[in-house]
């Protein structure tokens, strides 16, 4: 094992030593990072505040996956040999500090992750809903139902990235593997957030920027996202949700929307060619539709919890281009979920995934990437969770000199989630 791992998993254990001699870590407006988080978008927002004092809480997780997947593609370019084995461990380190008064830092690290096996900060954010630090009831009536968010942070396009993996924090998404289209992004900027009633709207601007530097100054201009729709407990046994989100940016060096996840996909050097790296081909089994200067982005995600009984759903249309092309090019995502949940606290969970994309890609040729994913979980205790997947991708459409020709992975994979 690497140096860096053992290190990380070392840093996990002292600061998990660390909790059982806090007395409390709950924090106001925050979404848990174990079990209860699932099913949380949005931190929650709540007037009624615990503050009494500055408080650090140390978290973080650590995820260990063995892969059985074999790959295969025409013969135009040699794939990578893979086996069944174990991949890299993962680990993250969160800080979380209350503090005033509704005022929250968040921080995460990477301490070990597939691209990046050397520990570096994934981004944070500052978290605002409440004013009384600036004087005593400013604006009281108005921070009741707005919130607000500035940082170098995970930007909140769309719902799925709510239950993406990650990096380690793996346990709020009930399968293995992301979406093919990844939608995550990490820029600078701020949100606005409005809550009442169940309905929710944000306004956000960043900077456009995943990477951050002061030259190139007229190469990339800022970036604009929204977000519109209603979470309700409609009875005590039905759930509903639905938002409609947007991204939009006309001038950028390179946008990042869909290549911004810097820990890498978790499906371990599929359809990658023979002289592959593990950390240098970091995002196998993705497809980024290379909309690198112009790009506009929609996304829906209708979510349905009845009893033990969930759905949620992505659609998304997103269209660009880059500096070398006159003519906008399109790609449009679909993806499913249907989960079941069961047993004692719905610690036991069966569900299935059928993603697809088609997209006018970057060489001209229309292509088609679908992917279909049954799998299932075991909550041993509310911060470990257990989870198998099998996983069915092809590729159809791209030309007989690609790698992705008649390409196609299949297999199981088992994965192990410790978060806290």
């Amino acid at each position: 094992m690497r140096n860096t791992v053992k290190y990380g998993v070392m840093a996990l254990v002292f600061f998990a030593g660390l909790v059982g001699y806090s007395q409390t870590r709950k924090l106001d407006n925050y979404r848990e990072p174990d079990k209860n988080g699932v099913n949380v978008f949005e931190a929650p927002k709540d007037t009624v505040s615990t503050f009494d004092g500055v408080k650090v809480r140390v978290g973080g997780s650590s995820t260990l996956q063995f892969q059985a997947v074999d790959h295969e593609n025409s013969g135009a370019v040699e794939l990578i040999e893979i086996g069944d084995n174990f991949n890299l461990a993962t680990a993250n380190l969160d800080l979380d500090v209350a503090l005033a008064k509704g005022v929250r830092m968040h921080l995460r690290t990477y301490l070990s992750s597939r691209h990046h096996p050397e520990p570096y900060v994934k981004g944070g954010y500052f978290q605002v809903d409440n004013l009384d630090f600036i004087s005593p009831g400013f604006l009281e009536e108005a921070m009741k139902y707005l919130t607000i968010k500035v940082g170098h942070m995970e930007n909140n396009y769309g719902d799925a990235h709510f239950r993406r993996t990650d990096n380690a924090q793996a346990m709020h998404n009930p399968f293995v593997g992301n979406l093919i289209m990844d939608a995550f992004t990490t820029e600078v900027g701020g949100e606005v957030y409005f809550r009442k009633n169940g309905f929710i709207a944000m306004f956000g601007l960043t900077n456009g920027k995943l990477n951050q530097a002061v030259n190139n100054p007229g190469t990339t201009g800022a970036s604009i996202m929204a977000k519109l729709g209603y979470d309700g407990q409609v009875s005590d046994d039905l759930r509903l949700r639905l938002t409609g989100s947007m991204y939009s940016t006309s001038k950028s060096a390179r946008t990042y929307l869909y290549a911004a996840d810097r820990s890498g996909s978790r499906y371990y050097l599929v359809l990658e060619p023979a002289d592959a790296s593990t950390s240098g081909n970091f995002r196998s089994g993705r497809y980024n539709p290379g909309f690198n200067n112009e790009l506009t982005a929609f996304m829906f995600n209708p979510f349905v919890k009845y009893k033990g009984l969930e759905f949620f759903g992505t659609v998304e249309l997103a269209s660009g281009k880059t500096d070398a092309e006159t003519d906008t090019r399109n790609a449009t995502q679909l993806a499913g979920e249907l989960i079941y949940r069961f047993g004692g606290n719905e610690n036991f969970y069966l569900g299935t995934r059928y993603n697809t994309v088609k997209s006018d890609d970057p060489s001209g040729s229309e292509v088609t990437i679908d992917r279909f994913q049954l799998g299932g979980g075991v909550f041993l205790t509310k911060n470990i969770l257990t989870k198998i997947e099998y996983v069915n991708q092809s590729h159809d459409g791209y030309d007989t000199t690609s790698i992705f020709n008649e390409g196609k992975f299949n297999g199981v994979l088992l994965e192990a989630i410790i978060s806290f």
